[in-house]
This record gives C-alpha cells, sequence and structure tokens, in this order.
C-alpha cells in the first residue's frame, strides 16, 4: 500500500497535542488511548477507512466504533482532521455543558459518531450488531447487478473492554456467525486503570480469539505501515473469519513521565503537558493544526469524495432498476411503519391464552408489514416463542435470516441488538425470560441513553411462572426496568392488549421498548370492547371499567392482576372504576386533561394490584391508598398456587379497598 508516513507521522503528532490541550483546559478526562492509538488513528482516518465527512450516515461507509469509549478525545481529534463537522472550538470545549463532544461518545451528538459507548466491553458488542447489520444489508439489498452496501465494521478496544464479559459473549458468536466484515483492532498497551495489566490478567488474547473463530495478526501499533497492512489484509481476507488486530502500543505516548504505565489512563499527564508539546515539536499556540496535515487530509477528502461519487452512480442505477427494494430501505432509514393495528387480526373471543402466546401470533403480520424486523432470543425461542415464522435463521449460510439465534448471551444479545439498532436499517427485537434481564441490562440503559428502537420481548413476567421457584419468578425487575428513563415497559392484560402493546414497539422511533409477557394462560377481557383495550395501550392507561354511579373508587391494574380488579370492582359496586395501566411511561405522555379524565384528582380512594413490589404504585394511589402486591421473592408451587398465596386475587382488592 502507497502510504505518505510522513504526513501521517505528522498528523498523530497534532492528535496528541489536540488531546493534550482538551484534557488540559478542562483538567479533565483520558489521555492514554489518544496519546498510544494516535497511530491507529492516523492509519485509519488518513488512510484505510472509506468515508464522506460530508455524509457522515453514508450508508456504504466503514463504521468506526471507538468501545474504549474514555478515549474519546481520540475520536473528536480524528474527526476534526478528518473533516468531520467538528470544530477546534467543539474541542475546545471539550466536556463542557451542551458541547457535541461530551466525555464520552453519544449517539446523534457528534457527526461521525456511530455508538454510545463508555461502559467498557459494549462497544465490541455493538460492533457485532453492526456487522450483523452489514451482512444482512448485503444479502437484502445487493444484486448480481449492483452492489450498494461492501464496507467493514472497524472497533477500538483495549484490555478493560476485553476483560468485560460483554465482549467475551459477543465475540464468541462473531466467530461462530463467520462475520468477516468486521475488524476489532485491539490496543494492547498492557494497563488498566489501577494497575499494569498482568496484575489482573495472564491470558493470551490471541490465543483466545483463535480458538473464537477468528483470524488474528500481531503488529507495533506505532508503525504506520504495519498498521495500513494488517487493516488492508483484513479488509481483503476471504477466510471467512472476523479479523483480530493486535496492536502493541504504548500508553500516553508521547508524556515521557506517564507513558507505558497506568497513571497515563487518567489526566495524570496534565501537569507535564507544556515540556510533552514541545517535545513533540509542536509549538506554543494550543490546539495547532500543522498546515501539511490540513492539505493532507484536504488531498485524502478529495480521494473519498470519488469514490463516493462512483459510489453514488452505483446506487442511483441501483434504485431505478429496483424501486420497490429502495422505497423499502428509504422508509426503514426514516423509520416508517404501518398502521400496525390495522394489519393484526382481532383474536378469538372464545380463546384464553398466554400473553406469550397472543404476542406469537401477533408478531407474524407486524412482520410481514415489516420486512426488516429481526427477532432474535437467548436460547428460549421455544419459550418466549418470538419466532419469526418463515423468516429462517441468521448464519454463515444464510445471511437474509431473520431469526437471530443468540444462545445463552443474553447481554450479548441487547448489546448486538444495540450495535442493529445503530446502524438504523434493520428493526431489533430480541427475547428471553424476565428475570433475567439484570443480565442485559447495561445493554438497556444505553439503547435507552441512546434512544433506539429496540424492542425486548421478554416472557415469563412474574410469580406465575411457578414451579420454577423465586430463582425464576420476576417480583422487583418490572419496578427497576420502569426506573430505566426513556424506557418504555409494557405489560398487556390479554390478546388485544397485547396488540396494542407490540403495535406501539414497533411504531416508536426514539427509544427503546420493554414487552412484558406472562406464561400463564389469560382470560380474554371481552367486557372491554376490543378498541379500546388495542388503543387504550397506546395511550399507556385507560378505563377498564367505568362507574355507573357517583365514582368512589379507582382500582388499577396491569397485565395478569387486571383480571383480579375488574372482578373486584363487581363486588364493590357501581361507584368503582377500573383503570388498566398497562405501561406507566406512554401514559405520563398524554395530556394533562386526558390524565385526569382517567385518575381524576378528586377521587383519593385508590387501589393498585400488580404481581411485583409495590413501590412504583405510589405515584398513582398516594398515600391515601394502598398497593396490593408481592414485596417478597416467591415461591416454588403451581403458578395459581403461588398467585393465591401471595395475594393476587380479588379478595385482597376488596380487602383493601373496604378498609380506606
Amino acid at each position: 500500500m502507497n502510504l505518505d508516513t510522513t504526513s501521517l507521522e505528522l498528523a498523530a503528532r497534532d492528535a496528541r497535542g489536540l488531546a493534550m490541550d482538551a484534557v488540559a483546559k478542562c483538567k479533565s478526562g483520558h489521555l492514554g488511548l489518544p496519546l498510544g492509538a494516535a497511530d491507529i488513528g492516523a492509519a485509519l482516518f488518513g488512510a484505510s477507512m472509506s468515508f464522506h465527512p460530508a455524509e457522515p450516515r453514508w450508508l456504504n461507509r466503514d463504521r468506526f466504533i471507538l468501545s474504549a469509549g474514555h478515549g474519546s478525545m481520540f475520536l473528536y481529534g480524528w474527526l476534526h482532521l478528518a473533516g468531520y463537522g467538528v470544530s477546534l472550538d467543539d474541542l475546545k470545549n471539550f466536556r463542557q455543558l451542551h458541547s457535541i463532544t461530551p466525555g464520552h461518545p453519544e449517539f446523534h451528538e457528534t457527526p461521525g459518531v456511530e455508538a454510545t459507548t463508555g461502559p467498557l466491553g459494549q462497544g465490541v458488542s455493538n460492533a457485532v450488531g453492526f456487522a450483523i447489520s452489514g451482512k444482512m444489508s448485503e444479502a437484502r439489498f445487493n444484486t448480481p447487478t449492483h452492489r450498494i452496501f461492501d464496507h467493514h465494521v472497524i472497533a477500538l478496544a483495549g484490555d478493560g473492554c476485553l476483560q468485560e464479559g460483554v465482549a467475551q459473549e459477543a465475540s464468541a458468536l462473531a466467530g461462530h456467525l463467520g462475520l468477516d466484515n468486521l475488524i476489532l483492532i485491539y490496543d494492547s498497551n498492557n494497563v488498566t486503570l489501577d494497575a499494569m495489566a498482568p496484575v489482573s490478567q495472564s491470558e493470551d488474547t490471541a490465543a483466545r480469539y483463535v480458538a473464537l473463530g477468528w483470524d488474528v495478526q500481531q503488529i507495533d501499533g506505532h508503525n504506520l505501515s504495519e498498521i495500513a497492512n494488517a487493516v488492508a489484509k483484513a479488509k481483503a481476507a476471504n477466510s471467512g473469519k472476523p479479523q483480530l488486530i493486535v496492536a502493541k502500543t504504548i500508553i500516553g505516548k508521547g508524556i515521557a513521565e506517564v507513558c507505558g504505565t497506568n497513571k497515563a489512563h487518567g489526566e495524570a499527564g496534565v501537569k507535564f503537558v507544556a515540556e510533552s508539546r514541545k517535545a513533540l515539536g509542536l509549538p506554543e499556540e494550543t490546539f495547532f493544526v500543522a498546515p501539511e496535515t490540513k492539505v493532507y487530509f484536504e488531498k485524502h477528502r478529495a480521494t473519498l469524495t470519488a469514490a463516493h461519487a462512483a459510489w453514488e452512480k452505483t446506487y442511483s442505477a441501483w434504485r431505478s432498476a429496483n424501486a420497490e427494494l429502495a422505497k423499502e430501505l428509504d422508509d426503514a432509514i426514516a423509520g416508517k411503519a404501518p398502521d400496525l393495528l390495522a394489519a393484526i387480526p382481532p383474536f378469538d373471543p372464545a380463546v384464553n391464552i398466554a400473553t406469550r402466546k397472543a404476542g406469537s401470533d401477533v408478531l407474524q403480520p407486524i412482520c410481514a408489514a415489516m420486512p426488516l424486523v429481526t427477532s432474535g432470543s437467548a436460547d428460549l425461542h421455544g419459550s418466549t416463542l418470538n419466532y419469526i415464522k418463515d423468516g429462517g435463521d441468521f448464519n454463515r449460510e444464510n445471511r437474509s435470516g431473520r431469526n437471530l439465534h443468540f444462545g445463552i448471551r443474553e447481554h450479548a444479545m441487547c448489546g448486538i441488538m444495540n450495535g442493529i439498532a445503530y446502524d438504523g436499517i434493520f428493526r431489533a427485537s430480541g427475547a428471553t425470560f424476565l428475570v433475567f434481564s439484570d443480565y442485559g441490562r447495561p445493554s438497556i440503559r444505553v439503547a435507552a441513553l441512546s434512544k433506539l428502537p429496540t424492542v425486548y420481548i421478554f416472557t415469563h413476567d412474574s410469580v406465575g411462572v411457578g414451579e420454577d421457584g423465586p430463582t425464576h419468578e420476576p417480583v422487583e425487575t418490572v419496578a427497576a426496568l420502569r426506573a430505566i428513563p426513556g424506557l418504555d415497559v409494557i405489560r398487556p392484560a390479554d390478546p388485544e392488549e397485547t396488540a396494542g402493546a407490540f403495535a406501539a414497539a414497533f411504531q416508536k422511533n426514539d427509544g427503546p421498548t420493554m414487552l412484558v409477557l406472562c406464561r400463564q394462560n389469560l382470560p380474554t377481557l371481552n367486557g372491554i370492547p376490543l378498541q379500546e383495550r388495542r388503543e387504550g395501550v397506546l395511550r399507556g392507561g385507560y378505563i377498564a371499567k367505568k362507574e355507573s354511579a357517583k365514582l368512589e373508587t379507582i382500582l388499577l391494574a396491569t397485565g395478569s392482576e387486571l383480571q383480579h380488579a375488574l372482578k373486584a370492582a363487581d363486588e364493590l359496586g357501581a361507584g368503582t372504576r377500573v383503570v388498566s395501566m398497562p405501561c406507566f411511561e406512554r401514559f405520563e405522555r398524554q395530556c394533562a386533561d386526558y390524565k385526569e379524565s382517567v385518575l381524576p384528582k378528586s377521587c383519593r380512594k385508590r387501589v393498585s394490584i400488580e404481581a411485583g413490589i409495590s413501590d412504583p404504585w405510589f405515584r398513582y394511589v398516594g398515600l391515601d391508598g394502598k398497593a396490593v402486591a408481592i414485596d417478597r421473592f416467591g415461591l416454588s408451587a403451581p403458578g395459581n398456587v403461588v398467585m393465591e398465596q401471595l395475594g393476587m386475587t380479588a379478595a385482597k382488592v376488596v380487602e383493601a379497598a373496604k378498609s380506606l
């Protein structure tokens, strides 16, 4: 490969200077990676990657994910030099209020940032999701005549990322699936934050990745030719394997007093910045970029622009020849969804089924109406029932498959779903038992933070699970999920509410949705008009049974307990209203008038019932009301026995109401 190493070495020097100046100015941040990996950045952004700064979301760009997000000044510096919309002023505002250069990279905030990273290991799982999306895109949209997708996914990770279990889970799956469009660069500097890496690790990472089914190269991470050649070799590899590049680097390279030690990880080197800048040949002027570096990247952008223009011709011809595929792609990128409720047939009112089974029935017409929905499960398709019929399995032989088998890897599943969602073409959904949501919670939290439209189809929602006992019976879980800002948690009560829940989830574009579904059969609530059940879920809460006399009592319920509230209302009399509250978050987004019409402030005699802890319900029942709940762990017995033993009955609701 023809490489202008002189210009790139100068660019690496300038990038080190920008990182020093930004961290020194705000007296906060991490210098180790931006300095130690500067040569990797120079090779990637200055030679090896395909991108178009004027169009940061260009469909066929190489995706770069900084898994080690604490080193954010690495990414911001190179985005600036490469010509993205990150100015010197933005670098000067590093970590400041409302800047586009926050402490860790955040999706939607900064042009060129592909994923929100910071929690270590997340970026590795995100990169696997991007790679899966890339393979799906190739299979779905490329034609024998026009190839519009053939990009690579490149992630940069350090020891901290690879120590995290989520990275191991995701890497194992990537090897199994043969994702040869994935390149992981391991910034191997022998350092973690507290100490040198050998204090906490002794494995042979290269051998581990070979065992996982990856190709591995080992290089000097400060040799520009070696870096560029390794990336070129990884891109050209025809082995059917993902690629690991182990780049040996010196953390904090450029600050002699701390480089190569764990002290270089954070801002300990700031006090040596003035002398270090001088030693690097930088002038006294801070945030300096050499004219030669600017000229180099101007020329490089011209080369990239020409490559993008050539692709545009192919893309234009593809659109002309494949109008239906082009519309499908456009709609997916725009987040368009058809009227899903209209696509879902009504359920037989005589059939009583579990909401997980209703969810399976609802998923099929949704996936027919939205052909880019994918559905995965953590080895539980047979229990979560979210398999797309006739959708095929995504694997080495079939990149068109819509069903993903994640194996027993809940955390990786949720992180990979995020990667698919970040890529913005396919709609990711995934399933496991609700009690195992804690295994994926860090990724679910990041999905909410990043406003990703992921859909979680989590089943076995309560102590109604029964015989499996307390380890598998969620009690605090729904409340814990409701505590995540931006996550809609929907717990439907019967098949028609389930239809509304799935429609709400797959039509939502500005954040994730958790569908909480039961294992046990439930009665179909035919006393409530079908359309009210469906549309009521879209609003989060609605009147399931209106009082026929002066309002005296409001009963609130969700999921499998709504049946008990309705039965209790019959006993309590004509002045009792029943409110179904399948989704607190959606209800809170309604206008004040609607909320008042459902829960009038004048009625303070309120009782809730839910098979979970009581805490979330006091926002609706108030200090004057009561919550019939389960503030303890469950029992091992048949589900109906456990429910009765723990007070999930109409009688308990009546008792609570009469005590007020």
